[in-house]
């Protein structure tokens, strides 16, 4: 099949399907906002445009082989109940025909959030409360099927997750299976989270800092010849320059041909000091740079984000754009903002055997919408306006 990425325009959130050349499909973080759902809103509907994507099972269901959740933010989970399947396959009802997942990829840092002065959302307590299922399932069975699966991203303090090593990704591990099977077009690195030291260290990655980071390998038909991604979640500077300090001896491994800006292209990702206090005067962290800073040829950095303006909000950053350009000006590499760009149709690109990703141009679907009433002397009235105002044009 045709190895893929789509990704979603979602405003401030995350949201990107991946489409491997072995026919697996991965859905990184999801922000279905319920204002698509309203005719006369401009909102995409992102919801309807995963689902056309998406395959079914023998039973009739739409299935995703895995859901990664990078952290859980509300703008990074919002719509899982509603779109979602979760629990048991055997609750799944027809009616609903919500999105199976078969395999679910998850921090253990996301089961205390709640307790460390953070408040989850609904989205994220159902996530976690599935993940617990699912983690209670694998202890009790020492298996588990299509449905129930978990993978666990990056060990936790305490010894809390060393019986969980058959379904345990360590940070700095990479790993090629999607739901139990090998995918032979596939690695995902896994750079983030970091084995926590100690409670205090804990603390400070209980906040955006538990963000899952993967560098994402993808081939058309084998690994000899992969597109890069980067992917970070909300991922702040503190983390940035911890990861340089662990990996930069190989730069190579944060090496990509297209980053998803963290934060939502913030600027908070790439320095200490804040853009709204500072302004011009705020310094780039050298080293968060360093990691955020190896483009392949050609490069694209996606922002996930509404329009950029020359203001004082972050995010999105205008300073964290242009240090974003000044990084790919050197490989003739590409900024793409998804909220300034036409129509609501996701931005795509096509994995190709040499050259890095190829963007895709798929015509849009036009949201109908919901139709005006008029009485019958307004009917008439606005038919002739309509008439006299465009000519009738065929197709």
């Amino acid at each position: 099949m045709t190895a893929q990425t789509t990704h979603f325009k979602v405003s401030n959130g995350d949201m990107t399907l991946i489409e491997t050349g072995d026919g697996h499909f991965v859905l990184v973080d999801c922000n279905i906002r319920t204002a698509a759902d309203d005719l006369n809103d401009d909102t995409p509907d992102v919801a309807g445009q995963l689902r056309d994507r998406l395959p079914l099972d023998s039973d009739g269901r739409l299935y995703l082989d895995a859901f990664l959740l990078t952290h859980p933010d509300n703008d990074h989970c919002r719509g899982l109940q509603k779109h979602f399947h979760l629990g048991p396959l055997s609750g799944w009802n027809k009616t609903e025909d919500k999105i199976v997942i078969r395999e679910m990829w998850s921090s253990p840092i996301i089961f205390r959030r709640a307790s460390r002065n953070h408040t989850l959302c609904d989205d994220a307590n159902a996530w976690a409360a599935e993940a617990r299922r699912r983690v209670r399932h694998f202890r009790a069975n020492g298996y588990a099927y299509e449905g129930d699966k978990i993978k666990i991203l990056g060990e936790d303090i305490d010894g809390k997750t060393d019986d969980l090593t058959e379904i345990l990704v360590a940070g700095g591990d990479v790993f090629h299976t999607i739901c139990g099977v090998t995918d032979n077009t596939f690695a995902g690195h896994l750079l983030a989270p970091l084995l926590a030291d100690d409670e205090e260290e804990v603390e400070f990655l209980s906040k955006n800092n538990s963000s899952v980071v993967i560098n994402i390998s993808l081939g058309k038909s084998d690994l000899l010849h992969p597109s890069f991604y980067l992917l970070g979640g909300d991922a702040e500077v503190g983390i940035w320059e911890r990861m340089w300090a662990k990996y930069g001896n190989d730069p190579s491994i944060f090496q990509f041909d297209v980053l998803i800006a963290p934060h939502h292209c913030s600027w908070h990702s790439l320095s200490w000091d804040s853009w709204s206090d500072m302004g011009e005067e705020a310094e780039v962290s050298v080293d968060a740079r360093n990691a955020l800073g190896q483009p392949m040829s050609g490069a694209t950095v996606i922002a996930s984000s509404k329009e950029i303006m020359d203001d004082e909000i972050d995010p999105p950053c205008i300073r964290a754009k242009r240090e974003y350009k000044s990084i790919l000006n050197p490989v003739n590499g590409t900024f793409t903002c998804l909220g300034e760009l036409g129509g609501d149709a996701p931005l795509e690109f096509e994995i190709t055997s040499t050259g890095g990703p190829k963007r895709k141009e798929r015509l849009a679907k036009a949201k109908l919408a919901a139709p005006t009433i008029f009485g019958l002397a307004g009917a008439a009235a606005g038919s002739q306006s309509a008439l006299g105002a465009q000519p009738f044009k065929h197709g």
